[in-house]
């Protein structure tokens, strides 16, 4: 005697009850006993290859379609939602509202048992079917179904059954009613008779070709077993006026009381999100051409942009407290963190000369706010670009998780980072410009110390600093970087500088010194080759 057990994935049952309509918010509970046929026979089609239904499916099926099977139902609550599913009237779109209701099972799991006899031919296929079955009910209702061993299963626990005449329960059960099929063999007797009945009139008739017409017309609302019963869909047998499809009969059942609860919505807590030390966004333009996002020399301003917006979305019309984000406490003055707060450097990743990505990190970690902030920011602008810049995430993390890209877009990654075990020298990628005015005289004004002393302030070693010529290969691309900022302080000079870094240990980027260090100018990379 077979029996199935169904569990689902999604922890939902979605299937309204026959004659119900879908906003009337009801569940069949348990599953019908049509469905359970109809979803065999469905399941048939799409993974056995059938063209037709095997005469062994067909002796399994009616055989199944002999019995009323049992279940044992697990504690459910109902819930739903609700939607507006848009449809066209005439040459306007409009919309309806239409609630979703569902079993919450949650891991709980449904046997169905049918007190029948099986051969081994038909155990092997029902095992095949269930185990290919996706879903019972609506699709989105996801389903695994296997066959369980007779040896291994009590039907003493089975709580829904099939109502007995005269049977009487107390309160603990309830009566319901449920769609099943008519045994193959009583539908093929009721057919003999229905046909009796409508081709009486074609009796004694010469046979032409519009009696043939009339007759197979009038015989086709009767499809010939039970198998084109279960074959046929709601439009079909709605189209021949039946009011419940043929083949079919209203069963009643007895089930739990409790079966099917119905509780307060409870508010899910919040997961805390933990910090990561970075974030990677990727840019595009709605038309995917490449030669539209903006040029490096925008590093500056395409970076103070972001950051305007992502500290807008952090304070979301409230006062922003993010100090990774502003670099600020909350008495609003300037954090003394040795530059941990968030740095946003624009990157040329596939070395067009166009701002593929934005990298935004932080040594003291971009908390819950600053992430929310940065992943629903979904579009950013460039000055002169024709519509908005597409933004999304394309990772988050630790820095070193950056190493894991793509080879055609980790390269310079790896150069940004520095080798494993990092590197001496370190070249400019953006002019660096320095925070102070640059004196011929005094040891702490003059460009090296001053770019030693951000390197101090960042916990770095000191470094030879030596000056690249202009004229220098590559160098030409950076003589028209914007260096001051829209918004912010401008600089004491407007001059930038390209310089090669030489430290006597290896050190680890991101590298980033000077004025508008945070916002992508200063930003240096290992020189190829090192170490």
């Amino acid at each position: 005697m077979p029996t199935l057990k169904l569990r689902f994935p999604g922890g939902r049952y979605h299937a309204t009850p026959w004659g119900h309509h879908v906003n009337e918010g009801l569940v069949e509970w348990p599953p019908s006993p049509w469905r359970l046929l109809r979803a065999l026979v469905s399941c048939g089609f799409t993974s056995q290859g059938w063209n037709d239904v095997p005469t062994l499916a067909s002796s399994l099926i009616e055989k199944l379609a002999s019995v009323l099977p049992s279940y044992r139902l697990p504690e459910i609550t109902a819930a739903h939602t609700r939607h507006y599913m848009p449809y066209i009237e005439g040459a306007k779109e409009k919309t309806t509202l239409v609630w979703d209701t569902f079993a919450n099972i949650g891991d709980g799991e449904i046997l169905v048992h049918w007190p029948c006899e099986i051969n081994s031919d038909e155990t092997v296929l029902f095992g095949n079917l269930a185990r290919n079955l996706n879903y019972l009910g609506r699709s989105e209702s996801w389903v695994e179904a296997e066959l369980v061993p007779d040896a291994s299963l009590s039907t003493n626990s089975f709580n829904a059954v099939p109502h007995c005449e005269n049977e009487r329960r107390d309160q603990r059960y309830e009566q319901i009613s449920l769609m099943a099929a008519i045994p193959g063999e009583d539908y093929r007797t009721w057919r003999l008779e229905q046909m009796d009945i409508v081709l009486e009139p074609f009796k004694g008739k010469k046979e032409t070709a519009k009696l043939k017409k009339d007759r197979d017309k009038a015989e086709k609302p009767y499809p010939l077993d039970l198998i084109a019963c279960l074959t046929k869909d709601t439009s079909w047998w709605k189209g021949h006026r039946w009011s419940q499809p043929p083949g079919s009969q209203r069963v009643l059942y007895w089930r739990p009381s409790h079966s099917i609860e119905v509780t307060a919505p409870q508010m899910s807590q919040p997961k805390e999100i933990p910090s990561v030390e970075m974030m990677l966004l990727a840019l595009t333009t709605p038309s995917g051409n490449k030669s539209a996002l903006p040029s490096v020399t925008r590093t500056l301003p395409q970076a103070e942009l972001f950051h305007r917006a992502i500290v807008g979305r952090a304070g979301n019309g409230q006062s922003v407290h993010c100090p990774e984000l502003t670099g600020k406490d909350a008495n609003s003055k300037a954090l003394r963190d040795g530059h941990q707060h968030a740095h946003i450097l624009p990157l040329d990743l596939d070395n067009d000369q166009h701002i593929d990505h934005i990298l935004i990190y932080a040594g003291m970690g971009l908390g819950e706010t600053a992430q929310r902030a940065i992943s629903t920011l979904r579009r950013t602008w460039t000055k002169g670009g024709v519509g908005d810049i597409q933004l999304a995430v394309a990772g988050k993390g630790r820095l070193d998780d950056l190493r894991r890209l793509p080879d055609r877009i980790g390269t310079t990654i790896d150069s940004l980072m520095g080798a494993d075990i990092g590197a001496h020298t370190w070249i400019s990628l953006t002019p660096f410009v320095p925070p102070r005015f640059i004196k011929k005289s005094g040891k702490r004004n003059d460009l090296f110390s001053q770019v030693n002393a951000e390197l101090s302030s960042r916990g770095l070693p000191n470094a030879a600093v030596s000056i690249i010529p202009w004229h220098s290969e590559n160098a030409h691309r950076l003589r028209h970087c914007i260096r001051v900022r829209k918004r912010g302080a401008p600089p004491p000079q407007d001059v930038g500088y390209l310089l090669r870094l030489t430290f006597e240990e290896t050190v680890h980027g991101p590298i980033s010194l000077g004025y508008a260090s945070h916002f992508g100018l200063g930003l240096f990379i290992a020189e190829s080759g090192d170490p």
